[in-house]
């Protein structure tokens, strides 16, 4: 199995070495030998990464705001013939007792609408509240006291995009229950066994504002405080997409999900069987991690003391690749048969006693 550049001995730490691409292009790689004090530097860096800054996505909540494209109903008590510019509502014609919602008012590009006496109004921008006190201000001229209730009947201005591992991914309106994280996931159904929450993703004009939900819980923040606008985009990332890869002397190399973004060098190993016994070398587990500048290669001795500790304390990152070196013995074993195949067993055969 190729060796992936690294160095069949014993690594020295910090040292500048290369990793072979394809093409036989050579790029730096960085080594590091991973003990107590680079935990602990990794452990700040990680802290820091980790304080999200969600400032910019909370806001106090506040009530709808009526934007062009919504439908007000409008209701002026003990004059229905201003109900929506319309008749009274009528019942339906095969079920007496049901009402039958009338068209109600839609808010035109520029803001406005069109009542009755008032005429045209400019609602954006006011709540229910206010474009009842504008309209009954209008209205006053004309009728005493005008009693006047005003619902959005149909929100259509303002809405979110929710896409990725949730039950029904597509368009939510944003209505007068306010549109926070959570309740953006619950009404998309919640998300899927499959979702990664340590990696959701709101994008708003163009930039994108990584969440990591169990990390806001442990720093006791609630995700409710965070507030959707209209055009948001919320993807849930797949646990998928956060794989790492073991591979090399493992009884049983394989790619593992990390578990909402949490994996230790300990528990990748353990997932993968630990290290193959027999042709393992303990001495010599690397790990390969992909930097914006060059590869960082973490090597391990898992035969000193402490290094299982050290190794549960390491965590990993998406698309990390774990290798455990052969031992020299192995190698030896593996060239001489590839060279003469069959020789070894054969020799081996010949001299072992018949039972």
């Amino acid at each position: 199995m190729p060796t992936l550049g690294l160095a069949t001995g014993s690594a020295t730490a910090s040292t500048a070495s290369t990793a072979t691409e394809a093409g036989g292009k050579a790029t730096p790689a960085s080594f590091k030998e991973i003990t107590p004090q680079l935990l602990q530097a990794e452990r700040m860096a990680r802290s820091s990464q980790n304080n999200q800054d969600i400032s910019r996505l909370t806001e106090p909540v506040a009530p709808y705001a009526i934007e062009s494209g919504d439908v007000l109903s409008i209701v002026v008590w003990d004059h229905p013939e201003l109900n929506n510019g319309l008749a009274p509502p009528a019942s339906s014609p095969t079920n007496p007792s049901v009402v039958m919602p009338s068209a109600g008012f839609t808010v035109d590009h520029e803001g406005l609408i069109q009542f009755p006496y008032a005429g045209k109004i400019k609602v954006t921008g006011l709540t229910e509240e206010g474009a009842r006190a504008l309209l009954a201000s209008r209205l006053a001229r004309y009728i005493r006291d005008p009693n006047i209730t005003i619902r959005v009947q149909s929100f259509r201005s303002k809405r979110v995009y929710i896409d990725g591992e949730v039950k029904q991914p597509g368009v939510q309106p944003i209505n007068d229950i306010a549109m926070t994280l959570m309740e953006a996931i619950n009404r998309a159904g919640g998300m899927l066994p499959s979702a990664d929450q340590s990696r959701i993703i709101l994008i708003r004009e163009g930039v994108s504002h990584p969440i990591d939900l169990p990390q806001l819980v442990q720093r006791g923040i609630n995700p409710s405080s965070i507030m959707l606008r209209n055009g948001d985009v919320l993807r849930i990332r797949s646990r998928d997409e956060s794989k790492v890869f073991v591979s090399g002397e493992v009884v049983a190399p394989r790619a593992l999900i990390m578990h909402n973004g949490r994996l230790s060098l300990n528990e990748a190993l353990g997932e993968a069987g630990g290290i193959n016994p027999l042709s393992g070398d303990a001495s010599q587990v690397y790990v390969v991690r992909r930097s914006a500048s060059e590869p960082i290669v973490y090597r391990l001795d898992a035969q000193a003391p402490g290094a299982l500790a050290m190794a549960e304390s390491f965590e990993l990152d998406p698309k990390d690749l774990i290798y455990v070196a052969a031992t020299p013995l192995t190698n030896w074993h593996r060239t001489i048969s590839q060279i003469f195949p069959g020789a070894l067993s054969s020799a081996v055969g010949a001299i072992t006693p018949m039972r």
